[in-house]
């Protein structure tokens, strides 16, 4: 598999994927409460295409995998008791993480946020942190594998979720 950063001319198979994906979780455990048109919405995957946040893991042909990688976050995140003291461009973010189902369950996720990692050291961050919905073990056991450590419970507002408990995780690089 390889991970690489999607292209603007890949945005109708990117849209696809999360399409799909929405599809056939909802209502399942790991559901990640996204919907069509909302979340991840087509401006927000056509601004991190044109920004370069945009990640693949591609299994040949086929879209194994995506998120986006950036320094943006929701509100809510600030005034949280934070264990590393990072603001801006100091603090990657991930958002939209998502695996195909039909390879859920081998460690792909697990690779994509090595990836992610990896990344974040490479431009230098001091940490990366990101939400999870709350009830999403699948996530939660996958971010706490790779070392993230659990900050708090908060209530944020999101298009897709409204107003929602999210579980908070930072990583110190």
């Amino acid at each position: 598999m390889t991970f690489r950063r999607a292209k603007s001319e890949e945005f109708e198979r990117i849209r696809d994927f999360y399409w799909a994906l929405i599809d056939v979780m909802e209502g399942k455990e790991g559901d990640p409460g996204w919907r069509r048109g909302i979340y991840p919405s087509d401006d927000e995957l056509r601004g991190a295409l044109s920004k370069g946040q945009l990640y693949l893991l591609e299994d040949g042909d086929t879209v194994a995998a995506s998120v986006i990688v950036n320094h943006d976050c929701n509100e809510g995140y600030a005034g949280l008791p934070w264990k590393v003291d990072a603001q801006g461009d100091e603090v990657v973010v991930l958002h939209a993480l998502g695996v195909d189902p039909a390879i859920q369950g081998r460690g792909v996720a697990g690779r994509v946020v090595d990836e992610c990692i990896a990344l974040a050291r490479e431009q230098g961050a001091k940490c990366v942190r990101l939400d999870v919905l709350s009830g999403n073990r699948s996530a939660e056991r996958i971010y706490r594998r790779a070392g993230f450590e659990f900050i708090a419970a908060k209530n944020m507002f999101y298009e897709d979720t409204g107003w929602t408990e999210f579980l908070m995780f930072e990583l110190e690089l």
